[in-house]
């Protein structure tokens, strides 16, 4: 079973998601409070599950709406996903990948894992 583990940084509060065998999956941004990470977390929890694939690595691909999975290829050349919720913020994000199958992956194991993760402070 995943879990968000929230964590104190030198500029605030984030949360990572992690899989039942303790990779992190996703993560999320600073937030300035506890209480909003944790806000942030039941996001991820509720629009994960929902959420279509946009892959915008693919030319011509069709515009999904929010929620939705944004893959993409960041600067390095690597997959990336996002997590948009319905208000098209984004509330989580991932490591880079080398193949973009790797990545798809990864959203699915945030769709299998989010809805029922518990939350971990470690504040």
């Amino acid at each position: 079973m995943g879990r968000f583990v929230i964590r104190q940084t030198a500029t605030g509060t984030k949360f990572d998601l992690k899989a039942g065998n303790g990779e992190v999956i996703a993560t999320s941004e600073v937030y300035s409070s506890k209480d909003a990470c944790v806000k942030g977390a039941e996001s991820v929890r509720a629009n994960a599950p929902l959420a279509a694939v946009e892959d915008q690595t693919k030319e011509g691909y069709a515009t999904e709406k929010n929620p939705k999975f944004e893959v993409y290829n960041d600067k390095a050349g690597e997959f990336r996903f996002r997590l948009t919720a319905k208000n098209g913020q984004v509330i989580a994000s991932s490591e880079g990948y080398k193949a973009v199958q790797s990545c798809l992956n990864g959203i699915e194991s945030v769709k299998k894992n989010a809805p029922d993760a518990e939350i971990v402070d470690q504040v």
